[in-house]
């Protein structure tokens, strides 16, 4: 069996596919994944957010922070795009479901070029730094097809040391 690259380190596209034993269900959950990460996030398109979120979705960070409701997370992920508004998930090399649950790996990718609120009032300034980073995604949904909770992975030291703040 071949060996799969870093993902985050490499430029080709790394996405498997579904699996045929996946249920319709199944699948569906996955798709929805792909259409939230490629085009709903990847394009601040947060009117179309609630197609695959919750309203009252409760959102785990790598930090070990929650949010509970829609519109905190939209903020939360909105943030992302003022220090690197190219941010985006760029494939998702492996897709897993089971049942309401999927776990889904990606690469975020961006650019840190404009100034980054530093939570005490100022900013730090960009450093002009791409990021690509492995991440990670485990959801349950419900039965009206959206995710009733979300845990999000990545390595935030391997993260503030691409944009050159670690």
């Amino acid at each position: 069996m071949d060996l799969l690259p870093d993902a985050a380190a490499s430029q080709e596209r790394l996405d498997l596919p579904i699996l045929g034993s996946a249920s319709e269900l199944e699948k569906r959950n996955l798709l929805a994944f792909d259409e939230m990460d490629f085009n709903v996030f990847s394009r601040r398109d947060w009117a179309r957010f609630h197609e695959s979120h919750a309203q009252n979705v409760r959102v785990h960070f790598p930090d070990g922070h929650f949010t509970d409701g829609l519109e905190v997370h939209i903020k939360d992920m909105d943030a992302m795009f003022v220090y690197a508004p190219d941010t985006r998930i760029a494939m998702h090399p492996m897709r897993i479901a089971q049942d309401e649950w999927t776990a889904v790996t990606g690469v975020m990718r961006g650019t840190f070029t404009e100034p980054m609120p530093d939570g005490k009032g100022g900013f730090i300034q960009p450093t002009g730094r791409e990021f690509s980073i492995n991440m990670a995604t485990f959801a349950r949904w419900n039965e009206q097809g959206t995710m009733d909770e979300e845990w999000l992975y990545w390595d935030n030291q391997t993260y503030m040391q691409q944009l050159g703040l670690g």
